[in-house]
């Protein structure tokens, strides 16, 4: 499988993006994401995830990578005792803002989500729209995410990820995508690095109703992507075991045909 993505790397040619510094996931975030079409089903995912995680509304919840809490808030709105926790002050300080408003059971920590020092204190750990994870310097640094989410959860306690497949990027990139949200058209570029495996990810925003700018996609996020296979190994050394594992918010079976990757797991 390896070789074929590499020959198909070299019929496609090389990746047009520049790879951002290492540390790219501390900066540039800004509210401006939630105009953007990503965030606009949130509600269904939320749904999804109590269904499909047979939650009651009685457990703790803890979001890494929270960003500016829109799932945090929502299952604080349903009833759920929530934490989340981001890197971005930004975000923390507008999530702060939203729960007091609404008088919501939602803390927010401004942290780098290696540092959280939970301890078997959740029912549910989720890594939300990448939850960063792929988003570190190293192999080494990714895997303490993982230390992170199985040291939080209690026994029996359960996770859930949305991340991108590591299989699709193998077969289908470099590729070029486009959605048409409620506010905006977004564009996205994904290239691939067979060596590291990571997926380089560039993006542009054309909102409606104003002069359109020429996109400007030179520099990707670079992001280490699993396949499922490499995440039941690093969960099962974590004392976690794999669920359930589907490619998008309706149910579907997850497969290297389709770039989305939904896994829930168990601590046992």
């Amino acid at each position: 499988m390896h070789g074929i993505a590499l020959i198909l790397n070299k019929l496609w040619g090389e990746n047009t993006m520049q790879a951002k510094k290492s540390d790219w996931y501390k900066y540039g975030w800004t509210l401006d994401i939630k105009n953007q079409s990503w965030v606009e089903n949130t509600e269904q995912q939320v749904d999804f995830i109590i269904k499909t995680l047979n939650l009651t509304g009685n457990e703790r919840i803890l979001d890494l990578a929270c960003g500016y809490g829109r799932h945090s808030l929502s299952f604080a709105r349903k009833g759920y005792a929530v934490v989340g926790v981001d890197i971005t002050p930004e975000y923390i300080d507008d999530a702060r803002k939203t729960a007091k408003s609404e008088s919501l059971n939602a803390v927010f920590i401004n942290a780098d989500i290696r540092d959280v020092r939970f301890d078997n204190e959740f029912d549910v750990v989720l890594n939300m729209a990448d939850g960063a994870i792929g988003y570190l310097e190293t192999d080494e640094e990714n895997l303490k995410i993982f230390d992170a989410i199985s040291k939080a959860l209690k026994r029996g306690g359960k996770h859930f990820m949305d991340i991108c497949n590591a299989e699709y990027a193998e077969f289908h990139f470099p590729k070029t995508n486009w959605e048409a949200g409620e506010k905006s058209l977004a564009l996205s570029q994904f290239e691939w690095d067979p060596k590291t495996r990571r997926m380089l990810y560039g993006g542009w925003d054309i909102p409606y109703g104003v002069p359109a700018e020429k996109p400007d996609i030179t520099a990707g996020d670079p992001t280490r992507l699993y396949s499922i296979d490499e995440l039941r190994e690093i969960l099962k050394q974590r004392g976690m075991s794999i669920v359930h594992t589907f490619s998008d918010y309706t149910g579907k079976e997850a497969s290297f045909r389709e770039l989305q990757l939904l896994v829930y797991s168990q601590k046992q």
